[in-house]
């Protein structure tokens, strides 16, 4: 679908128009940055990208992200002209319209979800992988604004693309000069930006944004630029076309009010045109591809008894699910002796991706590979995601068919590295995810089962290890739906209910043991999955017992309490055990004591209730 050069500026002043249209008819939006990549838009999509405008899922096709989201309203423009939507453009942002204020995958056309700033280049890293790997001939482009060049992650993405050499990657910066309550730190010195992504390795071109012509030529040469990536840094003029709006600072998030304003910038841009001729006549619905299927299931192989980190046994699952399924694919933060994930790099080097000491890199690109059809599992130290909780929040609303965190080193029984190094708020953070899954093991064959629920579950999983060895005290053959718990101790005669999971699941079995002894019967349950919750055995158990002591290596608020709290819903009384100090360095037993979640701590609490 390509147009000649004047066709192609008359379609750039249609994306305008389109643009101001929608915002002014919605109430809301930001017409004036959509106006500043009109010309770049109208090239990408009437010359320069392979697409199918009928399948926006075909495997031979490019991939378009529109980091700067907030331009959601000319990526529907472009795609209305190409035929590639049926819906009315009329209907942007409205409660039941796929026309978002900001891109989502509830339109097809849109791989990853965008608008907050800073992610696009990321996951156009991971598109670009997906296409190396499975030796795609396409390419990946990302339209770029210049206000999150600030963003630390950016230049995290561009010095992943070149370590990786994407010459199938391409970003195109839209220097408009204005963001949203000023100018740009940069203003327009194209030039400053480019020298920065040339000194991280990319092929970079100057252009004047609004010019088709040097677009078109730009394009050309990063297709042709082999080994490295491209960055064409475009001088733009922020609502552009429209003399009132032109270069003028405090219009953004602004639409044009109907009357004068619209009046006058259409008598500026001229009158609405025809569709475009390559426009079909309607959208067809297509179907989003399914993940492939595993072609087995694993087998652990422990021995009850044997002492294994459930962080081992997460590395051993990831090489055997590898084995079964080729779309799994790992990334790690530089920790992966310590994640286990090196075990994958040795078995299948060419599906693993070293993202050093970058987690938004690692996270964004592990978006971008889940939006091509594959599985990919990300690792890192627990603590260490909290700097990519924004990707994970956004990676929500990717709605990615999988993904997989894996965060390891958790709470005080890290020992001791102190606290810097010890995971105590993860829990609160994937819990408030929407439609989370938070799964933690307590043995190795635990581990390696939700491991592998992990990889079927759908959307973003979190799967908790912990760094000490713990003894294996299930059955290689014992299953671990997601949703579901295991009681471990109970009788007829149970006076409370401890409630652990991941390492507390050893003390809680201990404290048992010591109130036996003193002639007091306590249930034990194992709440490995912590989203979504036992519910139904929680329930039982609270009626059953009347009370409950909850035990977990993590700080109190938006823990294991907290979920068991909501799930028994006062139908007995709860006991939370949590860090509830700043901890320091350390034994592991030593810390778990001194800070109330070991066995003893749990007997006192028992006790305590039975005054």
């Amino acid at each position: 679908m390509q147009l000649d050069d004047p066709a192609l500026s008359t379609m750039a002043q249609q994306l305008r128009r389109h643009s101001i249209r929608m915002t002014t008819e919605a109430g809301s939006g930001h017409p004036t940055t959509c106006m500043s990549c009109a010309e770049m838009m109208a090239v990408l999509f009437f010359r320069a990208m392979k697409y199918n405008p009928a399948d926006p899922f075909d495997p031979g096709m490019d991939a378009f992200v529109l980091s700067k989201g907030h331009a959601a309203p000319i990526l529907w423009a472009a795609l209305w002209e190409a035929g590639a939507v049926g819906e009315d453009l009329l209907t942007l942002r409205k409660f039941t319209s796929s026309l978002e204020g900001h891109p989502t995958p509830r339109n097809p056309w849109v791989r990853v979800a965008t608008g907050s700033l800073g992610q696009g280049l990321n996951m156009g890293t991971g598109m670009a992988l997906a296409r190396r790997v499975d030796k795609r001939d396409s390419r990946v482009w990302v339209l770029s604004g210049d206000g999150e060049m600030a963003e630390g992650s950016v230049w995290e993405g561009a010095s992943f693309a070149s370590q990786y050499a994407l010459d199938n990657l391409t970003l195109l910066a839209d220097v408009n000069g204005l963001g949203q309550s000023g100018p740009t730190a940069l203003k327009h010195d194209v030039e400053t930006y480019a020298a920065r992504f040339r000194a991280f390795g990319w092929h970079t071109i100057t252009i004047d944004g609004h010019d088709v012509a040097q677009v078109s030529r730009a394009i050309d040469e990063a297709r042709s630029t082999k080994g490295k990536p491209t960055a064409i840094v475009a001088r733009t003029e922020k609502g552009k076309g429209v003399s009132f709006l032109e270069g003028k600072d405090g219009w953004h998030g602004k639409p044009l009010k109907k009357g004068k304003e619209l009046d006058a910038a259409f008598a500026e841009l001229g009158p609405m045109s025809n569709p475009s001729p390559l426009r079909r006549a309607e959208s067809h619905a297509v179907a989003r591809p399914k993940l492939p299927v595993a072609s087995g299931r694993l087998r652990p192989d422990y021995t009850i008894g044997q002492e294994v980190a459930t962080r081992e046994a997460y590395g051993a699952a990831l090489v055997a699910l590898g084995r079964l399924n080729p779309a799994i694919v790992a990334l790690d933060a530089d920790v992966k002796n310590s994640t286990f994930s090196d075990k994958f790099k040795a078995a299948f080097p060419e599906r693993f991706f070293d993202c050093w000491i970058a987690e938004q890199q690692m996270v964004g690109a592990a978006l971008g590979l889940a939006a091509e059809g594959k599985i990919p599992f990300v690792s890192t130290f627990a603590c260490f995601l909290t700097r990519a909780y924004d990707f994970l929040r956004m990676g929500v609303y990717s709605q990615p068919p999988a993904f997989v965190a894996c965060g390891t080193h958790v709470g005080v029984s890290i020992g001791e590295d102190g606290p810097s190094q010890m995971g105590l708020e993860d829990l609160a953070m994937m819990r408030a995810l929407i439609k989370s899954t938070v799964l933690y093991p307590c043995d190795a064959v635990s581990a390696e089962k939700l491991t592998e629920q992990a990889a079927g579950a759908g959307g973003i999983v979190y799967l908790r290890m912990s760094r000490p060895k713990a003894k294996v005290i299930y059955p290689n053959t014992e299953e671990f739906p997601i949703g579901g718990s295991k009681t471990l101790r109970s009788s007829a005669k149970d006076a409370a209910t401890i409630v652990a999971a991941g390492v507390t699941v050893a003390e809680a079995l201990e404290a048992h043991d010591l109130l036996k002894t003193e002639g007091i019967a306590v249930r034990v349950i194992d709440a490995y999955s912590v989203k979504p919750i036992d519910e139904a055995t929680l329930a039982r158990a609270a009626a059953e017992t009347g009370r409950m002591v909850t035990v977990e290596d993590h700080a109190p608020a938006g823990g294991l309490g907290e979920a068991v709290l909501h799930a028994v819903s006062g139908r007995c009384t709860v006991r939370v055990l949590a860090i509830e100090e700043l901890p320091r360095s350390g034994a592991p037993k030593e810390l778990i004591q001194a800070y109330g979640i070991g066995a003893d701590s749990i007997v006192r609490a028992v006790k305590e209730g039975n005054r």
